[in-house]
Formats: structure tokens, sequence, C-alpha cells
């Protein structure tokens, strides 16, 4: 810094240059801007101001520099006003924000409206200012297999960011074991999970279901089946129905089974969906304790409609002369019977039953109550069945009382009926009027029961009808190989009691309808 005496101007004083390397400094020049009398002492102040020019980076700037009689009120106003003066650019106002932010809006809206969109339920959704972030944001959309319609069914799926939102959720899907060929039908259906926060909405429900003893790696599964579970409370509806589960009589241990196979429980409603359900069945004659055997077995079943459709199919079944203190047996034989759009069915098997065997209504209704698959079972099927019983030898009418005494007849495996057939005829040397009796014989295994038991009555050189040597358990049968005759009294009433079916060999082999539908 040096320190310069200038002389010849009134009043003297001392200029200050500060040398800087980077700045260089032109010939000061001084103006005297004005005079100023005071009248008091008679001295007179000339207010200097002395103009820097200064050079810093190619570039020209102009100081001025005004003495100290400014104050520093005046001096701020005069910066404050320099740099208003000297700004680059002025900053938008609120008016002028809002406008530019409804002009973004409007050309958002016109471009999905020109690939077909309808942006009608986006007002006040927060989405892309510009065109090109809308358009990548759909174009991740069409990858994951949503189309135009799927986004128009849910438009507030175009509020999700790419980033954000959409791509940590389907990771944690796709980390828990969901299938990638899964997410278009997982999207479709539950659309709000690319919304939800992984650490707050979604882990916590998956520690939920581990805890009502869904095994991991049957998450993935139940996802997939019922996505809708990622939006419920954990306190609400899927703790309650649970409770109410277990509460009559569900075991616990069977819990996670339930859950894996029909996870749409978590969703339903005590009060107005299981409860009322269950209740109804009671109603019918079927016991609490057995309800919940039926629903451990079959849980799809709390999925059919009550008014819409059980209510209906149990009115039908009476109608079809099926007797109303059967219903028990019906149900819990068959649950699917009061599931399934049951009046047509019946109409078509009572007509073909009654075209191909003269089968009267009252002995359909019997048909039904021990058979309640009949329903489901083909027309092929049962003619073919009917074929084989005419082209062994039985008249029309004899084929009539088998299938009323033992509708099972009509779904057995054909060529395992032919095999236990054969032997009757080859080895046992009965006559076919034994199988009119007791058609129930061909539902019997033929090698692990009817030979066996075949040869040690015939080493033992007894005489007995088929229900007598099939109708009873391998205890039994053991037992009455001990008697050295055979009590007519128990041949007959085994013969005219309900059919033991233990047969593992030739187990039912129904051919059920192309359109019958599928409950697991």
């Amino acid at each position: 810094m040096k320190i310069i005496s200038c002389t010849g101007i009134k009043p003297t004083f001392l200029l200050i240059r500060h040398e800087l390397p980077t700045l260089t400094f032109c010939q000061p020049q001084f103006t005297t801007t004005s005079r100023t009398w005071i009248s008091s002492n008679r001295v007179i102040r000339n207010r200097i101001t002395t103009k820097f020019q200064c050079s810093v980076a190619s570039e020209t700037f102009t100081s001025d520099s005004v003495d100290s009689s400014l104050s520093k009120m005046d001096r701020g106003n005069l910066v404050r006003k320099q740099v208003r003066s000297s700004s680059l650019y002025s900053r938008p106002t609120l008016s002028e924000m809002k406008n530019e932010r409804m002009a973004n809006r409007a050309r958002v809206y016109e471009f999905l409206k020109g690939i077909g969109i309808v942006p009608d339920e986006l007002d006040g959704l927060e989405l892309p200012v510009t065109v090109e972030v809308m358009r990548e944001r759909i174009d991740f959309l069409h990858k994951l297999g949503l189309t135009i319609d799927d986004i128009n069914n849910y438009p507030l799926v175009l509020g999700c960011s790419v980033k954000k939102n959409m791509i940590p959720v389907l990771d944690y899907l796709g980390k828990l074991g969901v299938r990638k060929s899964t997410f278009t039908e997982f999207l479709q259906r539950y659309p709000q999970v690319l919304h939800a926060s992984v650490v707050v909405d979604l882990q916590p429900v998956v520690n939920y279901l581990q805890g009502m003893d869904i095994k991991p790696h049957d998450i993935p599964r139940v996802l997939e089946r019922y996505p809708e579970v990622l939006g419920f409370k954990l306190e609400g509806t899927m703790s309650t129905s649970v409770a109410y589960l277990v509460g009559i009589g569900v075991a616990r241990r069977e819990i996670g089974r339930v859950l894996t196979d029909y996870p749409e429980i978590l969703g339903m409603r005590v009060g107005r969906v299981i409860k009322p359900f269950v209740e109804y069945l009671e109603s019918l004659g079927i016991q609490r304790l057995a309800v919940a055997r039926l629903i451990e077995k079959r849980p799809y079943i709390l999925g059919f409609e009550l008014e819409e459709t059980v209510m209906p199919n149990v009115e039908s079944l009476l109608s079809f002369n099926v007797k109303q203190s059967s219903l028990a047996f019906v149900i819990a034989q068959y649950p699917e019977i009061i599931g399934i759009d049951l009046k047509p069915k019946l109409l078509s098997r009572c007509s073909l039953l009654n075209s191909i065997l003269g089968l009267g209504p009252e002995d359909f209704g019997r048909v039904v109550e021990k058979m309640p698959q009949v329903v489901s079972l083909s027309d092929t099927s049962m003619v073919k069945h009917v074929d084989f019983l005419n082209n062994s030898g039985f008249s029309s009418q004899q084929v009539m009382k088998m299938v009323v005494g033992c509708p099972q007849v009509l779904a057995l495996n054909l060529d395992i009926m032919k095999l236990s057939f054969d032997y009757f005829q080859t080895e046992m040397g009965r006559g076919l009027d034994d199988l009119v009796t007791f058609p129930a014989f061909f539902t019997y295994s033929l090698e692990s029961t009817i030979k066996p038991r075949h040869k040690m009555v015939s080493e033992k050189g007894l005489q007995c009808s088929l229900a007598w040597l099939l109708n009873c358990s391998d205890n039994k049968f053991a037992e009455r190989m001990s008697y050295d005759f055979i009590d007519m009294e128990e041949a007959e009433m085994d013969s005219s009691s309900d059919m033991e079916l233990t047969s593992a060999e030739s187990a039912s082999d129904f051919e059920e309808d192309s359109d019958e539908e599928e409950y697991v």
C-alpha cells in the first residue's frame, strides 16, 4: 500500500491506493460535485466524489466512492438501487409462477389426451412438469405390461415417480420372491402398491403374515394370489377374521396353511361375511366344529356369496328332491355344490339320467344325496359307464337299481371296473344279481381287498354275500374269519347297511365338465 500526497488541490488530502495483484487501477479522477456553505462558521466544504475504474478479468466495473458525509442509511439505499438497476434478471412473481405451472399442466394434459388417457381425476395430483418426464413414466408402465386401459382404470398411478416409488416397490417384491412374470397382473389388481412405502407399509404386512405361520417361501404365493393384502391394516380386518376362525374351532396350527391356500380370508369382515356364513351352515344341521373342519380342508368355501349363491343352491337341492335331513351330509361331502352355478347342472344331469336309465325325480334326489359330485360329472362319462354295465349283461332296470344304490359306478375308472368285473366272473363265479344287490363291489381295491379276502373265505369254505365279505374293516374281517359259521342276521345287516368305501386302487375318477369352476 502506498500513500501519495497530492498538492495543488484544495483541500489537501491523502490518497491511499491499494495495490492488488489481480486489479489494475487507472488514473484517479476527481470531480467536485457541489459546494456547501455553512452559515454558522462560514466554512466551505467541498463534497468530492472520487471515481475509480478497475479492470478484473478483462471486464470493467465502475465504483463510486462517496465521502464520509453520507450516512450509512444513504449508502445502503444507494447500493440497493444500484444492484436493482444493474441486475441481470428479475425474480418472477407468484402470479407468473402460477400461470407457468398451469401452462405446463395444460401441455401435460394435452399429451395424455393425445395417447388416450383421460386426465379428469388428476386435478390436484402432483404430476411431472414436462411432457418428456410424463412420457418416460408412461413408457415405464408399458414395460411393466400395463396398457392405456389399465392406466385409465387407475389414473392416479401417473402420480408415482419411477425412481422414488415404482422401482423401490418392485425391487422389494422381487426380493421377496414374487415372480416378474406376475407383475402385470399384480399391478392390474392392486396398482395402489406403487404408492406404498416399503418400510412403512409393505414390510409390516409381510412380517404380520409370517407371524400367522405362513412360511417365508409361501409369502410370494400369497401376495401373487391376493396382492390387496398389502393394503390392509394389521389391527383391522386381518386380525379379527383370524381370531374368529380360531374361536369357532379352526386349529391354530392350521391357520398358516388355511391362509396360504385362501389368503382372501384376511380381507373378509367377520360380521358381514364369515359369521353369517358359519351360522347359515349351522342352521342346515352342520355342527360348528364340523364347519371348522370344512374350513380347514376347503377354506375357499368362505368366498361363496351367501345370499347370491349359497342360499339359492340349497333351495335348488330341495327342489330336486334332496331331503332337508340330507343337506348336511351333501354339503360336508361336496362343499363345492353350494358355490357353483347349480340349478342348470341339476337340470342337465336329471334329464340325462332319465333319458339313459329312466331315472325318476325321486330317485335322482337319492343319487344326489349319496354322491353330490354327480352334478359335476360330464355327460360323456356317465354315458360310457352306463354302456359298460349294459354291455356286461345287466338289464336297464338292474343298471338303474345299481346307480341308485351306488352312484359311484358312474364315476369310477372304467379300466379298473373292467378288471374287477372279470375277476368277479372268472374267479369268484358269482351271479350278476350279487352285483345288483351290492354294486359298491366296484369301489373296493381288487388287489388289496377283494382278492385276499375271497381267497381266505374260499379256503375256509364259507359262503357269504359280497357285503359281508367287503363292507367291514380289516380288523373286523379278521374277526369274522374266526367264526365257524356266518351269522345270517349279521350278514343281512351288513348287506343293508351304508357302504364303507375303502378302495384306493379304484378311487373315484371324476371327469368334470370343462366349465367347472376352480376354487383352489
